[in-house]
């Protein structure tokens, strides 16, 4: 028996599927503890702006730079506060949090410089929008060489999102000695050339990606050799992106409860409602304790990268649950009939799939295997929980 109402008006027309919320300040909050108020209030106020932004980068934009005014950078002492704010912009739209989550990353990426680089050079200000361009891939990598005292870039960048609503980037690039150096650029320097390529995305169409052309343009080193991939932050940002994930699979649950509360649930729908819940609240289990760790300093190099793949694996696994239940539970009607609701699954769906699913976990089955000890742990130390000799159950 399908678990979702269908409405239809006296005039006969077609039918409508019960009142799923508009307009929503909810916020998601990732501890057990009540939000303070005044950080409650502000990202009850986001929320809002998103909610009302739906699918419009240039809303994102300008809530980006809000944001990278005011939230912590990951690992600062609030890492569940930015999380939580990231989560919470997933629930309310997820173009909008996919237009702040890279922005929030590139300049957390820079807080990370013991010696800040020289921006001015590339014309960036306060109002500078930026993103982080980091895939590999193509018959022409993008390349890095030494210009007198300057650089300079050549070749072509895959996969760059927003290139042509973005002010500046981050991206990779290969060095002379065959390491990987990160570089700032403007997007709208002399020889720089955003490719448009066929975007056929039927979730988050407004967030396009396609390559970048460069030749010779003008680029400021952003870290040393390798220190991109190898810094601490480079695990932190990718579980900053699972929890706009989850963020977007509480929006799709909120759907399901909206629908639970306007009628009365047979035992196949209260299944799905639960069962929603418990991957729901695992998930955020797992993104609280990762904020904590980060913040104890102990989610650095191999310990972080493994803290990344287990936390984005679980999250991108909720998701697929959440989907599924929801769509078992509700049935065609929100997809057909409910712009808001079907816009959200197809943008959960295509946000989702950043993570290489079978490939990282035989990535942390890897990362697992190559940190164990050779014996079996010993009894944790009293008082705690933590396996020792650094087995990881």
């Amino acid at each position: 028996m399908s678990t979702v109402r269908h409405l239809t008006s006296s005039e006969g027309r077609a039918p409508v599927v019960a009142r799923i919320r508009g307009t929503d300040d909810r916020l998601v909050w990732l501890s057990d503890r009540p939000a303070p108020g005044p950080e409650a209030a502000l990202l009850r106020t986001w929320a809002g702006a998103a909610s009302r932004g739906r699918g419009d980068v240039q809303a994102g934009l300008r809530l980006a730079l809000e944001a990278g005014r005011i939230l912590p950078a990951p690992g600062s002492g609030s890492t569940m506060s930015l999380w939580s704010a990231l989560a919470t912009l997933g629930a309310a739209d997820l173009t909008i949090a996919r237009v702040v989550e890279p922005h929030l990353d590139a300049l957390a990426i820079m807080a990370q410089l013991d010696s800040p680089p020289d921006l001015d050079l590339i014309g960036v200000t306060d109002t500078s929008t930026w993103g982080v361009f980091a895939a590999e891939g193509g018959r022409d990598p993008l390349q890095a060489r030494p210009d007198g005292e300057q650089w300079v870039l050549q070749g072509t960048k895959p996969w760059c999102s927003l290139a042509a609503e973005l002010s500046h980037a981050l991206v990779t690039a290969w060095v002379p000695s065959g390491a990987r150096r990160t570089f700032a650029v403007a997007l709208d320097s002399i020889g720089l050339d955003v490719q448009h390529a066929p975007w056929h995305a039927r979730g988050l169409p407004a967030v396009t990606s396609g390559p970048i052309s460069f030749h010779d343009v003008r680029a400021v080193p952003v870290g040393a050799d390798n220190w991109y991939l190898t810094r601490p932050g480079f695990a932190w940002g990718g579980i900053g992106v699972a929890a706009c994930w989850y963020g977007g699979a509480v929006g799709v649950a909120r759907a399901l409860m909206e629908q639970a509360r306007s009628r009365e649930l047979d035992q196949v729908g209260l299944m799905h409602l639960g069962a929603v819940d418990e991957a729901l609240y695992a998930a955020r289990c797992l993104l609280r304790d990762a904020a904590a760790q980060v913040d104890a300093g102990r989610a650095r190099e191999d310990t972080g990268r493994i803290a990344a793949l287990r936390v984005r694996g679980r999250v991108a696994a909720t998701v697929e649950e959440v989907l599924t239940r929801a769509g078992h539970a509700l049935g065609p009607g929100p997809l057909c009939f409910h712009p808001e609701h079907a816009g959200r699954v197809a943008d959960l769906q295509v946000y989702v799939r950043q993570e290489h699913a079978e490939r990282d976990q035989a990535a942390l089955g890897r990362a697992l295997l190559d940190n164990v000890s050779a014996e079996p742990p010993g009894r944790p130390e009293s008082g705690t929980t933590t396996p020792v000799d650094g087995w990881p159950w």
